[in-house]
């Protein structure tokens, strides 16, 4: 019990280390996901001033600062929670005899860093494609997923406001992609996070991008847009446009739906005027029963 408590501890502290020395400037700048994070996030939004798709849409859209919030919360804060859980799993699965190789179907460690990395970046996108099918799919993830869905007006910090469930949900299982590529991630992994982070920005932004051809390949606004429509095209109940980084998946599974490019839908899902609107009542959301309104006389 102690070597969990010590794995558990150790991590914590660690992860709450580097997170202060991040913010302090201590860490290289090609790994300080913190100011690495608050770049992207400034430069998208100059973007989306300077080249707005919705112009009627305000710059300080609705939920601003609440999807900003989440955007910290979710990457550093709740990051640091919950470091110290992951540490302990990885300790008892070291006990039970499972490695980082066990399910390994490919060892990429001696390969160039430039093929390294484009597999990395396609095994770990699929795995986040194929999580994110499932939110929508069944009912349970659903209900934290609808966090993410509750946005009414698109813009970049949208891209991480989400309910801290998903973390669980997606952490093991990009994990098990990994482990598939024998337990190795490229010594430079932190240009496919930072990529990953920028695309998903600019796929929740204010800004029309579409990458011409290569809509077929990378994922873009005008499709992502499209994700969060409230009312789902017919054949569609579970969802469409799934993609994170990359589209093809949705091309290639037939979830792909763009009919048009005004921007101008309505965003949400049925029954999300009844949604909570405050941090604290989303991030309970699917634990805690919502009240019910009570009539007015």
């Amino acid at each position: 019990m102690e070597k969990y408590i010590n794995a558990f501890t150790d991590s914590l502290l660690n992860t709450l280390d580097y997170t202060w020395r991040a913010m302090t400037f201590d860490v290289p700048w090609y790994t300080n996901f913190f100011w690495g994070l608050t770049a992207i996030s400034l430069l998208v939004w100059l973007l989306e001033i300077a080249f707005p798709w919705r112009k009627d849409q305000s710059i300080f859209r609705k939920d601003f600062w609440l999807d900003t919030f989440y955007m910290y919360f979710n990457f550093f804060i709740f990051a640091i929670v919950i470091s110290g859980v992951y540490e302990i799993l990885g300790v008892l699965f070291n006990d039970l005899g499972i490695t980082a190789k066990s399910f390994a179907i490919i060892d990429i460690a001696s390969w160039p860093m430039w093929a390294q990395l484009l597999v990395f970046f396609i095994i770990i996108d699929f795995v986040q494609w194929f999580t994110h099918v499932l939110l929508h799919r069944y009912e349970f993830l659903w209900q934290f997923h609808k966090v993410h869905h509750s946005v009414k007006e698109m813009g970049f910090a949208a891209h991480l406001r989400y309910h801290w469930m998903e973390n669980i949900f997606y952490k093991p299982l990009k994990t098990f992609g990994v482990m598939i590529l024998g337990g190795f991630e490229p010594e430079q992994a932190y240009v496919v996070h930072f990529i990953a982070i920028s695309i998903g920005h600019l796929n929740h932004s204010n800004i029309k991008i579409t990458w011409g051809p290569l809509k077929y390949i990378f994922n873009n606004p005008v499709m992502h847009l499209y994700h969060h429509v409230k009312a789902l095209p017919d054949g569609h109940r579970h969802g469409i446009n799934f993609g994170i980084s990359l589209s093809l998946w949705d091309y290639i599974f037939k979830t792909n739906y763009v009919p048009e490019d005004s921007g101008t839908i309505e965003l949400g899902f049925p029954g999300d005027e009844e949604f909570p609107k405050t941090f604290w009542s989303q991030i309970t959301y699917g634990f805690v029963k919502p009240k019910k309104k009570q009539p007015s006389n």
